[in-house]
């Protein structure tokens, strides 16, 4: 301990400053170093989060004691990177997130016995909406969504109820295409009791009106998108086997169709006269003769057992006999009736437009080369074919061959194989390990560069001259000779600077410590040093 007490002593208080303000620059070097090393891989648990589940999602990971990050105002959670999958099903398993506003689950906990009607009408209105608000986001490009019904009363001696109507906000990711919007009303509608889609608002973030409840707006709308959907799958059709020709990319197709939206209905009846059927046949008969009774009417004569008596004599008669016969013909019919739906196609035209060829020269270069007649011939026969072609109904096709502006497409990038296909890093991984490397190399150069220089000049070795036996100086380690007691000069050719100071330095400490004890010896020893100095005196120059 006198040893290191001693050693320390001799640096100063300069070079023990210096050494303790290197150590800690050291230590909490490498300890930053072994925190960032040792620190887990984050990972982002949930995004979009409310406040309500954001405040519900982190007390349970503080009581589970799992390490987290909060990021963009505490709406994106991060959590070490092996522990997503086991969180994202426990959380799941206690219901979160609920993705903000209140669901069916307000009646969990709600006293059934001591609430009104009118409360629980509410709950059940604010439960409706909450339900409708987590359905509609979970549609793409949507991130949030409020919904407000308004399901009125029947007023009482009313023969007919208000209609239900809703009006819904929505803040999303770019644009909502119509479908989506119709998906939405629709959507709204089949979940309330007498809600039609036709009374459903929707507006977005912005305060733009997307769906405003007119009546021929959804007959519009579906109108558009059976034309869009219609052009989309045909123009990827001709798309794809054009470019299984002249090659991916190197095609661009634009196809319009003319829907007629007009429902038609027809009725025609057609007679043929050759065709007739007997359908019914009736006869009829009648017979009568009258006797001569000279104009003499009596009661006998008109008495019904009377009428033979007078045939013994001879009289005269008079017979009348008459038929009728009635035939009725059904002559064939043919009733016919047409109803024509609304969306028949009356006429499509197709522009398609082909890159040229290219082929590499003798120099290496691309060289771009045009297709011929018979291969845009050929090129048209198979889209004719696609779109099923009809010169009756106007149909159009035009194939047209030009350079691109961009050149041939770059062949697409082959996946790893072998061991880093086995592997298979993904570019965290390969993030992470080239932080580790630079980290390594930033504290070796640091160790080597800073550190290790510093210490080799607080710690170097410094020898302090002592006196020899006959009273004169040693030399100094480095070659160098130490001045005498009489105020000598170093011997020329030694170091120089701050070095040479320092050696001058200990050298006057010596003088003057030989000086003071030879002071001593000589007060101590009075005749010693009398005889001393008369031997010197009676000696020889």
């Amino acid at each position: 301990m006198q040893s290191l007490v001693g050693f320390l002593r001799g640096l100063g208080a300069s070079r023990l400053m210096a050494m303790v303000a290197v150590t800690a620059a050291l230590i909490g070097f490498f300890a930053f170093v072994i925190m960032r090393v040792t620190t887990p891989q984050m990972t982002t648990l949930f995004t979009d989060l409310s406040v309500e589940d954001s405040s519900a999602i982190l007390k349970d990971l503080e009581r589970q004691a799992i390490p987290f990050e909060l990021r963009n105002d505490g709406a994106v959670i991060m959590v070490p990177k092996d522990k997503v999958t086991r969180l994202r099903m426990k959380l799941a398993e206690g219901g979160l997130p609920k993705g903000g506003g209140v669901g069916y689950e307000i009646f969990d906990k709600s006293d059934a016995l001591g609430t009104t009607s009118f409360v629980q009408n509410i709950n059940h209105l604010r439960a409706l909406e909450g339900e409708l608000a987590r359905t509609i986001r979970a549609i793409d490009k949507v991130q949030g969504a409020r919904v407000h019904l308004v399901l009125p009363d029947r007023p009482l001696f009313a023969r007919e109820a208000p209609e239900p109507s809703a009006s819904i906000v929505v803040r999303v990711r770019g644009a909502l295409e119509p479908q989506q919007i119709r998906a939405i009303r629709h959507l709204v509608a089949s979940a309330v009791n007498g809600l039609k889609p036709q009374r459903v608002s929707i507006v977005d973030e912005s305060g733009q009106l997307l769906a405003d409840g007119a009546s021929g707006e959804t007959d519009n709308a579906i109108g558009d998108e059976r034309r869009a959907g219609f052009e989309k799958r045909m123009r990827n059709e001709v798309e794809a086997i054009v470019s299984s020709v002249v090659g991916a990319g190197r095609a661009r197709v634009q196809l319009s169709a003319d829907f007629d939206f007009n429902k038609i209905t027809k009725t025609s009846d057609s007679f043929d006269p050759e065709g007739r059927v007997l359908r019914s046949s009736q006869t009829r008969e009648e017979s009568s003769a009258t006797a001569e009774t000279n104009g003499q009417v009596t009661v006998g004569n008109e008495l019904p057992g009377n009428a033979g008596q007078g045939a013994a004599g001879p009289a005269a008669r008079d017979q009348s006999k008459k038929t009728e016969e009635t035939n009725n013909y059904e002559i064939s019919r043919t009733t016919k009736t047409e109803v024509t739906e609304a969306g028949r196609v009356n006429r499509i035209s197709v522009a398609v437009l082909v890159d040229g060829s290219y082929t590499k020269n003798e120099k290496g270069e691309m060289v771009y080369q045009e297709r011929n007649k018979e291969q845009l011939d050929r090129i048209a026969t198979l889209v004719r074919s696609a779109i099923g072609f009809d010169q009756k109904r106007g149909d159009q096709v035009e194939v047209v061959n030009l350079k691109f502006a961009e050149g041939p497409m770059v062949a697409p990038i082959a996946e790893p194989t072998g061991m880093f296909g086995m592997l298979q890093f993904t570019k965290d991984d390969v993030m992470y390990v080239i932080e580790l490397a630079v980290m390594m190399l930033l504290g070796l150069v640091v160790l080597f560069m800073v550190i290790r220089p510093l210490v080799k000049r607080i710690l170097a070795a410094e020898v302090v001259p002592t006196l020899a036996g006959d009273g004169s100086v040693p030399a100094l380690a480095d070659g160098t000779a130490a001045a005498g007691a009489a105020g000598q000069s170093l011997v020329p050719g030694g170091p120089s600077g701050p070095n040479m100071i320092d050696v001058a330095q200990i050298q006057g400490q010596v003088h003057a410590q030989s000086v003071h004890r030879v002071g001593e010896l000589a007060e101590r020893n009075p005749n010693e040093t009398a005889s001393i100095v008369r031997q010197w005196l009676s000696e020889p120059a």
